[in-house]
């Protein structure tokens, strides 16, 4: 299982710095939807400067204009990007298309998408599904609920609010890529946060919440 770092809602210089302080217990890098929206495509160049030996997820949440937006994802050192799996199919295959081109990964959130829609969606196995409770759900209700649905042999992803008390549950799952933001990026030790969710991952339990 990856552990896919989540940087939203910061600076770009307090990103980097998050992800250098936990570089040694992470595997990909999530630069997050926020960053994308208020540093524009050079967030996704500056990480992959800063961090070459780490996969570059660019956050994208794409729902039309593929095309350009894979363009701009990969040209710019992302490995993997999203759509969404509400957007149309000729939506995601441009961006399976692009990808390909590119040597990179879709990513295909499932956010709000119903188990009739993501039937419709299986037959893109080359993609990485993830499972994903919003951020306003988490904040309205207070804790997080991922679903996890079959996805016929595909790469499978969960995000949304995972603790280090929730991991074993989703290691149990079996998913491939395991995506934390606040429980890394706002405890008081960062590094030991990571730290921990690793050893969890290798099946050495965590000792404590950070």
């Amino acid at each position: 299982m990856k552990i896919q770092l989540a940087l939203d809602r910061m600076s770009m210089e307090e990103a980097i710095e998050m992800a250098r302080s936990v570089e040694a217990s992470i595997d990909w890098i999530e630069v997050g939807t926020s960053l994308i929206k208020e540093f524009g495509a050079n967030s996704i160049k500056e990480m992959k400067n800063h961090f070459p030996d780490k996969k570059i997820v660019a956050d994208m949440k794409t729902m039309d204009n593929a095309a350009y937006e894979m363009d701009l994802c990969f040209q710019s050192g992302a490995d993997v990007a999203t759509v969404m799996g509400a957007a149309s199919d000729v939506t995601i295959q441009k961006c399976l298309e692009k990808a390909c081109e590119h040597k990179g990964q879709v990513m295909i959130d499932l956010l709000n998408v119903s188990d009739t829609r993501l039937e419709q969606l299986r037959i893109y196995r080359q993609a990485i599904f993830c499972e994903h409770v919003s951020k306003d759900s988490q904040e309205n209700s207070g804790h997080a609920m991922i679903n996890m649905r079959n996805h016929a042999g595909a790469m499978r992803a969960a995000a949304g609010g995972i603790t280090l008390s929730s991991l074993p549950v989703m290691v149990r799952k079996g998913l491939d890529v395991i995506i934390i933001g606040s429980a890394i990026t706002k405890a008081k030790d960062p590094a030991e946060a990571a730290r921990l969710f690793k050893e969890t991952v290798n099946g050495k339990k965590g000792v404590k919440e950070v």
